[in-house]
């Protein structure tokens, strides 16, 4: 017995659905850049050590885990200028790294972000400030039983328009809509005197489902 569906005979109707969710976030992710300038490339070198070590030092006295800093970004160049009649001349060495830190502890926050850009002294600045999620998948979940009920909503308006009833559901895609991590503002330069408070409020997280339904005629 042949039972291939004919889906030219199928009526289908096929609706988008968009879905938000919203949670307190519960990851903080800074940028901490440390840049050293020195008469040679090895005292730059070393100072961008020292300082970088100092600022984990720092981190890790304030609980943050090893997993939790990462290193990135080594650099070492030659601090170079034009001069008349000379061309480029070398007058220095810098030195550069970034430290990425997650801090799962967002009430400590402002006193961690402190603790570390004062261990670092003028060599260390702080380059950005990022609320997160250090797990997407519950209220990604959420977002998208949002999702689904909206295209459910639209799709039964439409399958009335058309005189007809959903059926089965044919199809499901799903095309997540990035979500990046939200920058806190004010934050580009921290300095330890002037403690920063970090306000983390409700960061939301969205998606879209496309699903498509069979239309049935209604039932009298």
């Amino acid at each position: 017995m042949d039972e291939t569906v004919d889906r030219a005979a199928v009526r289908t109707v096929a609706v988008t659905g968009y879905g938000t969710a919203e949670a307190a976030p519960d990851l903080l992710t800074l940028s901490i850049g440390v840049e050293c300038r020195r008469n040679t490339a090895g005292d730059a070198y070393a100072a961008a050590g020292a300082a970088s070590a100092a600022v984990t030092g720092a981190l890790r006295a304030r609980g943050v885990q090893s997993q939790d800093i990462r290193t990135s970004g080594l650099n070492v160049r030659a601090d170079v200028v034009w001069q008349e009649g000379r061309g480029q001349q070398v007058t220095g060495y810098i030195a550069s790294s970034t430290l990425s830190v997650r801090l799962r502890d967002l009430a400590a926050g402002s006193a961690v972000i402190a603790a570390a850009v004062e261990a670092g002294g003028n060599d260390v600045r702080l380059d950005g400030v990022q609320l997160g999620f250090a797990d997407t998948a519950a209220i990604l979940a959420l977002a998208r039983e949002n999702a689904w009920a909206d295209a459910r909503t639209a799709a039964a308006q439409l399958a009335g328009l058309a005189d007809a009833e959903l059926g089965e559901v044919i199809s499901v895609r799903q095309q997540p809509v990035p979500s990046a991590p939200v920058p806190v503002g004010g934050m580009q330069r921290a300095f330890a005197a002037d403690s920063v408070a970090v306000e983390a409020g409700n960061l939301s997280v969205s998606t879209s489902i496309t699903v498509e339904w069979e239309l049935r005629s209604p039932t009298r």
